[in-house]
């Protein structure tokens, strides 16, 4: 706990007080908003290779789709061929979970931020030297947000964004075509993921949900940009031809 608080949550707890202290009006809305910025723009560049690891997997589905045909009937030889093909092409087929991951440690500096910011007044202690203390944070944001309640709109609002983010990044498939545990396992995750961040995001301070939010939207902001906005390709065309050549 004693790096822990080091590396994460005593740089995030003087940023937000110090930000705090700095804006107009010390709205603890846009504190949050700011902050949110600057730790997305800190997990910019893992977040970029993570999403763009992601697209090669989309980019490559038609051909996975097209070994699992091929060797429909020798689940033996299958395995070590799409081995072969992640190798060949660079792709991680498990890198969906690391934008998650890398967030976690983040999402519990911001919970234990707002638990002790927003619901008790802030020890000199827990500032470093350069950052005023303001006592205690207003609770209230924009106005008419208490960020230290419970907030179930919100989590509704992170739950809805986390099912964006998970469409986005759902590889298509040949009709008919289960495609596989592993695209089964993320179409389940689509909506467990939201489900679950309703549930654990309306027991949440309002706070730490809006940041929950927010970094989402953020997240998906970064896909599109990653992404990008072309049209794909037919995959349906590229996997016949794929089958053809394989024949």
């Amino acid at each position: 706990m004693g790096i822990f608080n080091t590396i994460f949550y005593d740089p995030i707890f003087n940023l937000l007080v110090f930000v705090y202290n700095t804006i107009p009006g010390y709205d603890i809305g846009v504190a949050i908003i700011i902050i949110t910025l600057i730790i997305k723009l800190i997990l910019y560049i893992p977040s970029k290779k993570s999403i763009k690891s992601q697209k090669d997997l989309a980019t490559i589905q038609p051909e996975i789709e097209a070994l699992k045909e091929k060797y429909k009937d020798n689940k033996d030889k299958m395995g070590p061929e799409l081995m072969a093909l992640y190798k060949r092409k660079g792709v991680n087929p498990f890198s969906s979970c690391l934008p998650l991951l890398i967030q976690l440690p983040f999402l519990f500096a911001m919970y234990k931020v707002f638990f002790n910011g927003l619901t008790k007044e802030i020890p000199p202690e827990a500032l470093y030297s350069f950052v005023s203390n303001p006592g205690i944070l207003d609770h209230m944001a924009f106005g008419f947000i208490n960020f230290a309640e419970k907030s179930i709109w919100l989590a509704v609002l992170a739950g809805a964004a986390q099912f964006w983010q998970s469409k986005m990044l759902i590889a298509k498939k040949k009709p008919g075509s289960s495609g596989g545990a592993m695209a089964g396992m993320g179409a389940q995750m689509t909506y467990l993921m939201p489900i679950f961040t309703i549930f654990i995001g309306s027991r949440f301070p309002a706070g730490l949900t809006f940041y929950w939010f927010l970094s989402t939207l953020f997240s998906v902001i970064q896909q599109y940009m990653v992404l990008g906005f072309g049209k794909k390709k037919n995959e349906v065309e590229v996997i016949d031809a794929l089958k053809k050549e394989n024949t």
